[in-house]
C-alpha cells in the first residue's frame, strides 16, 4: 500500500499541511498533523479556530495559551472570558463570531512546573499564516478584528503600529477589512498591575465599533 508523504520545503511553513478546501471541518482535521514549524514538538495539540462558517466577524489573537493548548479550543481561559464580556457589552455573543489565532501552537517556557507564554517569532507567525488564510477564505468575514500587535502585524504587515492605528477599520494588503485592538491578556495584565480600567474601556469601545461597522456594512 502506498504511503502518503509530505515533502517539506527548506523554510518554515505550514503550507504543505493546509488542504485546498473551504471546509472548516476538513481544515480542523488536517491541522492536527501540522508540523510546519518547531512549535508542534512541545505543544499538546494544534488549536485551530472555532465558530460559525458564515461569521461576519473573525477575531484573531496571537496564539493559544496554556488552557487552550490543553483543551484544544481557542479563548477558553481568562482572556477568553474577558473577550466574552466585551462581546456581550457590544451586543454580540461568542456564537456570532469566529475566534482563532495567528499561531496555532502554544509557545512557552518552563518555569518549574508552569508553562509561561513566550511570544512567537516573526518567522513562526509567517510559517503559520497559511492556516489563517485558509480560515478566512472559508469564512469570508466582513471584518477581521486583530487582538494585539502580533495578530495585527500578521494581517496588516510589520509597518502596522497598534497604538497608532488601534480602533480604525483599515484594509489589509490581502484585501480584508481589519480593525485592531488590545489583546485581552494585555488588559488583564494592566488591570492587575495598577487597577486601571482604561484599556478595558477602550477595548469595549473598539468591539462596539466593529459590531456597528459590520451592521451598517451589511
Amino acid at each position: 500500500m502506498a504511503v502518503l508523504t509530505v515533502s517539506r520545503p527548506n523554510h518554515l511553513t505550514a503550507a504543505p499541511f493546509v488542504p485546498q478546501t473551504r471546509s472548516l471541518a476538513q481544515l480542523r482535521e488536517a491541522a492536527k498533523n501540522c508540523e510546519g514549524c518547531e512549535l508542534f514538538r512541545h505543544a499538546t495539540q494544534t488549536v485551530i479556530g472555532e465558530g460559525p462558517k458564515h461569521a461576519r466577524i473573525v477575531f484573531v489573537g496571537e496564539q493559544p495559551g496554556d488552557q487552550e493548548d490543553k483543551a484544544g479550543k481557542p479563548f477558553v481561559g481568562p482572556a477568553g472570558r474577558l473577550l466574552d464580556k466585551a462581546l456581550l457589552a457590544a451586543g454580540v455573543t461568542r456564537e456570532d463570531v469566529y475566534v482563532t489565532n495567528a499561531v496555532k501552537h502554544f509557545k512557552f517556557t518552563l518555569r518549574g512546573k508552569k508553562r509561561l507564554h513566550s511570544k512567537p517569532s516573526a518567522r513562526e507567525v509567517t510559517a503559520c499564516k497559511p492556516w489563517l488564510v485558509a480560515e478566512l477564505l472559508a469564512i469570508k468575514p466582513a471584518l477581521v478584528v486583530c487582538l494585539g500587535a502580533t495578530a495585527a502585524q500578521a494581517m496588516m504587515g510589520s509597518y502596522f503600529k497598534l497604538l497608532r492605528d488601534r480602533g480604525r477599520v483599515l484594509t489589509a494588503p490581502t484585501g480584508e477589512r481589519c480593525l485592531s485592538t488590545y489583546h485581552p491578556s494585555a488588559i488583564l495584565r494592566a488591570m492587575a498591575f495598577d487597577g486601571s480600567e482604561k484599556m478595558w474601556d477602550d477595548f469595549v469601545a473598539d468591539v462596539k465599533i466593529a459590531a456597528e461597522w459590520v451592521k451598517t456594512s451589511s
